[in-house]
């Protein structure tokens, strides 16, 4: 179930000069460019978001108000589910559930997360490339691809308006450069005023339950719960970013929330108590670019996902060791290639 759950948080939030070679450095001021376009204008948009076989046509609408920002993300068809972002929650709209999960808001990104946004660690990890691309939207576009160096993590292919650096097409890529998930935009209004109805939900929740999460205690950065685990081999790149426990609704007993990011990609992994009829075979599962990997182990349900290949929530997930009670913080051992 959490898996599940888990996977349809990442498919509904997807939601990422010359024609030669420029700079990485420009490429980077790119990759900037539209990640503070993407968080600061008022916009409001439809695209299409193609994953696999399937289709969906989603709406984006982005709003600044007294420096904070206030989104709208819904499905045009298919589940009809939404995301509504204020600046101090999160509403997920579930109506083929008649559930609207709630939890408190945490960053001031996009809710676009299949696009990535630069991180210190960037050019160890992943090659960029600039060049001029041809107009989509009536649009002059510049096309940045990010090249993974190894195979665990994707490429990713952007179409950046020339004006705003708004992203107009995305593609996420495998390791043979096959497109995994792809965002295209359809219509974009960019700075123009939005109706403040147009960031309502539009379900009607009459009946619905409403589950909220309630403000967590503070995370962590990059160190273990006391009674918690650590990875033992981690993929080259990603490293603990947060650790925390987080109540689970109707047990008593919290679960462990970890997230493992290279600066790009991250991978959650909750761990929680197993039940007791004994062991279940390990299951992976994926949505467009979310992969889940869930095993048993210590007596506990393992469960990675993020936007990564297969292989690396496998890996991660199965690296975790539980950490003794009043154990010295450990520091994980490297990935092979790891500086």
């Amino acid at each position: 179930m959490r898996r599940m759950l888990a996977l349809a948080l990442a498919g509904l939030a997807v939601l990422g000069g010359s024609g030669a070679a420029a700079a990485e450095s420009t490429a980077r001021q790119w990759l900037e460019r539209m990640t503070e376009a993407l968080a600061t204008r008022d916009y409001d948009g439809l695209f299409t978001h193609a994953a696999g076989n399937q289709s969906e046509t989603m709406r984006i609408v982005h709003r600044m108000e007294d420096g904070r920002s206030v989104e709208r993300l819904v499905s045009l068809d298919g589940n009809g589910r939404e995301i509504v972002r204020t600046p101090g929650e999160v509403h997920l709209y579930m109506p083929d559930r008649r559930v609207v999960l709630v939890e408190p808001r945490r960053d001031e990104g996009s809710l676009l997360k299949t696009l990535p946004a630069p991180g210190p660690e960037l050019d160890s990890l992943y090659t960029l490339e600039l060049r001029k691309g041809h107009r989509l939207l009536g649009r002059e576009v510049r096309v940045v691809d990010v090249r993974p160096r190894d195979h665990y993590r994707y490429g990713y292919r952007l179409w950046l308006d020339e004006r705003s650096a708004m992203p107009l097409r995305s593609e996420v890529l495998d390791g043979s450069g096959s497109t995994v998930e792809a965002i295209h935009f359809t219509r974009l209004a960019i700075d123009e005023p939005i109706d403040p109805k147009d960031l309502q939900p539009a379900v009607d929740t009459t009946g619905f339950q409403w589950i909220r999460a309630g403000r967590r205690a503070e995370a962590r950065v990059a160190g273990p719960p006391s009674a918690g685990w650590l990875p033992r081999k981690m993929p080259p790149g990603f490293r603990l970013v947060v650790s925390r426990s987080q109540p689970v609704p109707g047990s008593p007993i919290p679960m462990q929330h970890l997230i493992f990011s290279d600066g790009f990609a991250s991978v959650s992994v909750f761990i929680e108590p197993a039940a007791e009829k004994g062991p279940a075979p390990p299951e992976s599962a994926s949505v467009g670019s979310a992969n889940a990997f869930t095993t048993q182990m210590s007596g506990h349900v393992v469960t990675a996902v993020g936007e990564v290949p297969a292989e690396t929530v496998r890996d991660i997930a199965t690296s975790l060791a539980p950490v003794a009670t009043g154990s010295p913080p450990a520091t994980p051992p490297t990935g092979p290639g790891e500086r």
